[in-house]
């Protein structure tokens, strides 16, 4: 089964999924339990997990390190992903010491900032370079994502230069929404976003 295949809604919840199995301590969970812990309901759960390719099913329910393991090979969790980090203000260098990116399969390998004296004062774990080396840096370690964490007023003109250099995927911590090209995809991360979407529910349970 091909990953654009699976529609979005489902991808999210299979992701959410693993991360659930990968804290379990049980050999087998039914779709019943899953739904318990979730809040799916078992049917949207049988259908999510019927686009995983694998033998995991028993009996007694899903064998539950099988099946984890399933979701990340479909999904392509199962290689190593490299990335940068762009803009070092206080967000951006507080990524380049966050360890757990490693322990998930995120190799953080560069690190990206517009002021030089920036760049010569941190202290930082990964390599860093000036914003106008991107393109180089990015090619020759095939680099493949981007944690986009600059200005807003700065955000849509160096994504187009992460496209440009070869970047596929791009988490936007910028409150602007990016233009890019087909092909080429964008997550925005805005907390006042995910503060107002959480205090929605809260109004409308």
């Amino acid at each position: 089964m091909l990953l654009n295949l699976i529609p979005e809604p489902s991808v999210e919840r299979l992701l959410s999924l693993t991360r659930l199995l990968d804290h379990l301590d049980v050999q087998f969970i039914t779709s019943s339990e899953i739904e318990s812990r979730t809040g799916w309901s078992s049917n949207t759960i049988r259908k999510d997990i019927s686009y995983i390719e694998g033998s995991f099913a028993s009996p007694v329910g899903y064998d539950r390190q099988k099946l984890a393991t399933a979701i990340k090979s479909t999904l392509g969790l199962d290689k190593v992903q490299r990335f940068c980090v762009v803009g070092l203000g206080r967000l951006g260098s507080a990524y380049l010491h966050y360890s757990v990116f490693r322990e998930e399969g995120y190799e953080l390998v560069a690190g990206f900032d517009s002021s030089v004296n920036r760049i010569e004062i941190l202290h930082s774990p990964v390599p860093l370079y000036p914003a106008y080396k991107m393109g180089e840096v990015i090619s020759r370690f095939q680099i493949t994502l981007a944690l986009l964490c600059v200005p807003p007023e700065e955000a849509q003109k160096t994504a187009e230069r992460l496209v440009t250099a070869g970047i596929k995927g791009i988490i936007n911590f910028a409150p602007v929404v990016l233009q890019v090209p087909e092909g080429v995809h964008v997550r925005n991360v805005n907390v006042v976003d995910e503060l107002r979407a959480i205090s929605a529910t809260i109004q409308c349970s």
